[in-house]
């Protein structure tokens, strides 16, 4: 019903927050149950509804094998990666075999950012979805950069989430990367920026907006509605505010609403409307 209260013809959900056990074996039995009962969800309502996966890192092994199950057997639209696992951040060398299988398997992955322990060592007053959620966003990017996992990883289709947290307005300063000691072939640093993906939940204000322009083609820019955190009439501010933004022409808010995520997820082309959001 709220689909379709906001007029969205097909969604793609992801499981938040992350599944947290020190138990291995109990963590790979709630990813397992969570993407079943993510694939019964999509089966029921085909042209509704794709998912990502969730992955039971940072158990490699467990997350190598529920991976080939997620895609191979439920038949998932792509992974969902949250920025930082026990203070690891993606790009972390632990988790190199994941990373290079989801390559090979030239997946879509999306990144969420997760509890930031910030605001506890810091004693910042202000609840951490504020600024830490988007902080540790930035923090993930730069940090998938800097060991040059999104180099050695190019077939993988990245979408971040937000905007890219704080990334299109540090671009300039992540590219002083290139060439740094520690750096792990790291060139190129804008492009490969704009060659990721970036869906614009909680970041549809102009300002917001046009400083994602500066880094991105519309292509790469996809619609979020950050569900169920934001709901009511905090979704309605966000839908007012992309409505009234005037930054995209007919063909790039056509982009933006639909057609980028068609062609990452082409299964709903058969079904989608032309005047939906995916």
């Amino acid at each position: 019903r709220s689909m379709d209260t906001w007029k969205i013809r097909s969604a793609i959900t992801s499981l938040t927050p992350r599944v947290v056990l020190k138990n291995l074996h109990r963590l790979r039995e709630v990813a397992r149950s969570c993407n079943e009962f993510q694939a019964r969800m999509v089966q029921a309502h085909p042209s509704r509804f794709g998912s990502f996966a969730l992955l039971p890192l940072p158990d490699v092994d467990g997350a190598l094998e529920e991976l080939s199950y997620a895609l191979d057997v439920l038949h998932l639209d792509g992974v969902g990666l949250f920025s930082s696992v026990n203070d690891r951040y993606l790009g972390d060398p632990w988790f190199d075999p994941v990373f290079d299988e989801l390559n090979r398997r030239k997946a879509v992955i999306f990144i969420h950012p997760t509890h930031c322990e910030a605001p506890e060592h810091t004693r910042l007053q202000a609840p951490p979805f504020v600024v830490e959620y988007v902080f540790d966003t930035t923090r993930a990017v730069v940090n998938l950069v800097f060991t040059g996992t999104l180099k050695r990883c190019p077939d993988i289709r990245f979408i971040v989430a937000h905007g890219g947290g704080t990334v299109p307005f540090l671009a300039q300063r992540i590219s002083m990367l290139e060439g740094h000691r520690h750096a792990k072939d790291v060139t190129d640093v804008v492009p490969t920026l704009r060659a990721l993906y970036y869906e614009i939940a909680s970041t549809t204000a102009g300002y917001a907006l046009r400083s994602l322009q500066e880094l991105v083609h519309p292509t790469h820019i996809l619609w979020g509605s950050d569900l169920p955190f934001v709901y009511g009439e905090r979704l309605q501010e966000e839908v007012d505010h992309w409505e009234a933004y005037n930054g995209f022409d007919a063909t790039g808010r056509s982009a933006v609403e639909q057609q980028n995520a068609l062609r990452l997820f082409p299964r709903f082309n058969q079904t989608a409307d032309a005047a939906s959001r995916p």
